[in-house]
């Protein structure tokens, strides 16, 4: 009775061990989510799980103890033992990576309450993520004998080197490599207003180990593989000088005034919110204008005027042609300037047939009356 009652008490404090490690297990995970990972929640619930199978695991051990006899308890121990070394490398592999991800996360929000590029460091947590990732991969394989010479192989320079050639000529490393070139000549970075040969453009939003993305001006975000855009023709608006032109040309009719017509287009460029002063002092002292017009094309029904206005950026730009559109057709309404507009005189065969024998009976009562 008192081998049974030691038994029982033994199950009892075990199960009860367990049921605590559980609630702190649970409590701890759930304060990590919600004081340092809410974005992470998944990986997060993935430990908890994996650390609530391992702690009953642990206890079943414990208690099988009681009713298995040696040798069936060496294997049972020699299993438990390689079933925890994997649950235990994945869960420190996620707490690694996520330790990795707050810390590069901590400093970009850093950098970016000082407006300072935070491009580095987005690209740094993608590959420290997938390095880290990568190293667990590998210590889940060494647990594996046949699969220990892949690890090790893996693991040693003439391995990763033989990795890299292989996955070369694939599409992802190529993209992995776009990625860090992109990183090291620095073509754009975050925030920078690009155009790519292929009329895609917009804002860079994220620059990953794979893509780039941007996002247009109809908010819609444009995944780009980074080894596309390393093969492509682009244009960077934000590169050193972020002032941004804005080429306007508007046509009068050959009868409007054209002295007129560019002082108004003078004015409404120099007026608008948006529009910059980029005059050197020494210009401002010699009164040169602070908005260009010249007269650019003489056509066959229009005089094409063009007026250059400044904005401080690319993001400006587009509105200030905007608003200047509309300002110098209302002021063009308001001094009688006329818009070129082609006129077409439309003439239908019936028309020309009436015309033709009204002239022709005209030219011959003109012949008669000159007979008579």
């Amino acid at each position: 009775m008192i081998e049974y009652l030691d038994k029982i008490i033994f199950i009892a404090v075990v199960l009860i061990v367990a049921i605590i490690l559980l609630a702190l297990n649970k409590k701890t995970l759930k304060w990590l989510v919600e004081r340092y990972a809410p974005d992470d929640e998944k990986a997060l619930l993935l430990v908890r799980r994996i650390n609530s199978v391992i702690i009953i695991a642990v206890a079943l051990l414990a208690i099988s103890t009681i009713f298995l006899n040696r040798e069936n308890y060496t294997m049972l121990v020699e299993k438990f033992k390689f079933a925890t070394y994997i649950g235990l490398v994945i869960v420190f592999t996620i707490l690694v990576a996520l330790f990795a991800d707050f810390i590069v996360k901590y400093n970009i929000s850093k950098r970016l309450s000082q407006n300072r590029d935070t491009t580095n460091l987005k690209f740094i947590r993608y590959f420290v993520t997938v390095f880290i990732y990568f190293l667990g991969a590998i210590s889940v394989l060494y647990a594996f004998p046949s699969l220990r010479v892949v690890a090790k192989t893996a693991l040693g320079g003439a391995g990763v080197l033989t990795i890299i050639v292989g996955f070369a000529s694939q599409e992802a490393l190529s993209n992995v490599v776009g990625g860090l070139f992109i990183i090291a000549f620095k073509p754009f970075k975050i925030g920078d207003v690009i155009e790519l040969s292929d009329t895609n453009m917009g804002t860079v939003s994220d620059i990953t180990l794979r893509h780039t993305v941007i996002r247009n001006f109809d908010n819609q975000m444009i995944v780009i593989p980074n080894s596309v855009i390393n093969k492509e023709r682009l244009i960077n608006y934000n590169l050193n000088d972020k002032k941004a032109c804005k080429r306007l040309e508007i046509s009068i009719a050959y009868d409007s005034d054209i002295d007129l017509a560019r002082k108004i287009m003078k004015e409404a460029c120099e007026n608008h919110p948006l529009s910059i002063d980029i005059r050197s002092q020494f210009e401002i002292d010699r009164d040169v204008p602070r908005a260009k017009t010249a007269v650019v094309s003489l056509d066959k029904n229009a005089i094409t005027i063009r007026v250059w206005a400044w904005a401080k950026n690319y993001d400006d730009v587009y509105d200030l042609g905007c608003g200047l559109n509309e300002q110098i057709k209302k002021d063009f309404d308001k001094a009688g300037i006329e818009m070129a507009i082609p006129y077409r005189t439309l003439l239908s065969t019936k028309d020309a047939s009436l015309n033709l024998n009204q002239n022709l009976k005209t030219s011959d009562e003109n012949d008669s009356s000159e007979d008579e």
